[in-house]
């Protein structure tokens, strides 16, 4: 049973809705996903006081996570593509609950960021495959709505977030953020073993290219330490310039060994279907329009002398714009096709943000253009994600999904950093103040992505073999 994916009921693969049923399930997980990420920033306090740590020192329970995360996604994915993706998937369930309730028993802070690590593997396990599940479940033509309700329930884990992170911590205490994690995955487990199929078309490996894996884990992670050195890290200029130098060497070299590895991670002949580059490069521009704000608003709000609760009021108008986009664009978009919607959403997100430009930053403005912001996302995400994944292979799907994932992520690291960052850039108060900087870079972002949708036409990759 570990080893093999088990087949569905007959009543459940014969049902004329077992491929919502396979979308619900997946949901599970980018619900889950997305609560987390947006949950656990909340347990700094009582980690401090419980740990008796500093602040650098507890930023690693998030820090480790990430690196893990995005190292992971594609050897993941590649893996799930020669061995079944519902089988890795719900490993990685199994995997995110042991270690999601490991971590709310952590006895020490290091051991806790340890089991951080252990639950990011089960995490990249999850979604590397959860876009492809998606994809394969659905039936022809019905990708895109599915791909919209999978945005949704993330939206949802976003918007639900800090009201249940901070609920939980006011009243159970830090553990209980972690704690949370363990009946959702045990429903979700069990609903996955019934509701899932198996993988129809495999991409066989020959043996996993261990080579490309380090180097591809030595680029992330050594570009994310450098972002996060450059937005605050107490590391030397010195050093930001050396992690940004070992990135790019070690990126380089992992292009090289994918060109002459027998059995490579990734076939870069899919990158050089523009469906998919654009695509990658608009999915990274989103989620870093859609991550900023998170630590823009707070900010924005409370040195305007508004409460930190007025301000998480106001910030859940993003992920419920998110949502309402991703689910109402398609009934309502039904004859525009994926690259326009794609044009649509992301020209939306920057006309908000040319908004928030120029009127004031009171919560009632803030919180009616964050919703018009998210509404743009949501829109333009299920649309980019279904060009990029008609244009891969589905015996690539995994390793496709995996990309899709990574470049989420990469968004949302470079979304946090790059705010932060210009919030230091002017003196509050003043006409063009850190605020208004970081608006812009948003804004700067939002134009990549508009650029990226335009330049998203279709195609499809020729992979495993088939390139060159």
């Amino acid at each position: 049973m570990l080893l093999q994916e088990r087949p569905r009921p007959d009543r459940v693969r014969e049902h004329p809705r077992a491929w919502w049923l396979a979308v619900a399930t997946v949901c599970f997980g980018a619900f889950m996903g997305q609560l987390d990420a947006s949950v656990v920033t909340l347990t700094y306090g009582g980690l401090r006081s419980g740990f008796g740590a500093s602040l650098a020192a507890v930023e690693w329970v998030s820090l480790a996570y990430l690196l893990t995360l995005v190292a992971l996604l594609i050897p993941v994915g590649r893996f799930a593509d020669a061995r079944g993706r519902k089988l890795l998937y719900l490993h990685g369930f199994g995997v995110f609950t042991i270690a999601s309730a490991a971590c709310g028993l952590a006895p020490t802070l290091g051991t806790l960021i340890a089991f951080r690590v252990v639950q990011a593997a089960g995490a990249a396990m999850m979604q590397a495959n959860s876009v492809a599940l998606v994809v394969t479940s659905a039936p022809p033509g019905r990708a895109r709505g599915a791909l919209g309700v999978q945005a949704a329930a993330q939206a949802l884990g976003l918007a639900l977030g800090p009201t249940v992170g901070g609920a939980l911590v006011s009243t159970l205490g830090w553990r209980w953020v972690f704690g949370i994690n363990v009946p959702i995955g045990i429903i979700a487990l069990v609903a996955g073993h019934y509701l899932l199929p198996r993988t129809r078309e495999r991409n066989e490996a020959r043996e996993l290219d261990r080579a490309g894996a380090v180097l591809l884990t030595v680029a992330t992670t050594a570009g994310l330490l450098g972002v996060s050195a450059a937005s605050g890290l107490p590391v030397p200029a010195w050093g930001v310039a050396a992690l940004f130098a070992l990135a790019v060497a070690a990126g380089w070299a992992f292009a090289v060994r994918q060109r002459r590895a027998p059995s490579p991670l990734l076939d870069l002949g899919l990158l050089r279907v523009r469906a998919v580059s654009a695509g990658l490069a608009g999915a990274l521009g989103a989620y870093l329009v859609l991550f900023g704000p998170l630590v823009l608003v707070p900010i924005a709000l409370t040195a305007r002398g508004s409460s930190e609760l007025l301000a998480g009021i106001v910030l859940t108008a993003l992920p419920a714009g998110f949502g309402a986009g991703a689910v109402g664009g398609e009934p309502l978009l039904r004859k525009v096709g994926d690259r326009g919607r794609g044009v649509l959403g992301a020209g939306t997100a920057a006309v908000s943000l040319v908004a928030l430009l120029f009127l004031p930053l009171s919560p009632g403005w803030l919180a009616a253009q964050a919703a018009v912001l998210g509404l743009g996302l949501g829109v333009f995400t299920p649309a980019n994600n279904a060009l990029i994944m008609k244009a891969i292979p589905a015996r690539w799907s995994g390793t496709g999904g995996g990309l899709v994932n990574m470049a989420r992520s990469l968004g949302t690291a470079l979304g946090v950093a790059l705010v932060t960052l210009a919030l230091h850039l002017g003196p509050d108060g003043g006409r063009f103040d850190g605020t208004r900087w970081a608006i812009a870079v948003l804004l700067a972002a939002s134009a990549v992505t508009v650029a990226a949708a335009w330049a998203a036409t279709g195609g499809r990759a020729r992979a495993s073999g088939e390139t060159g």
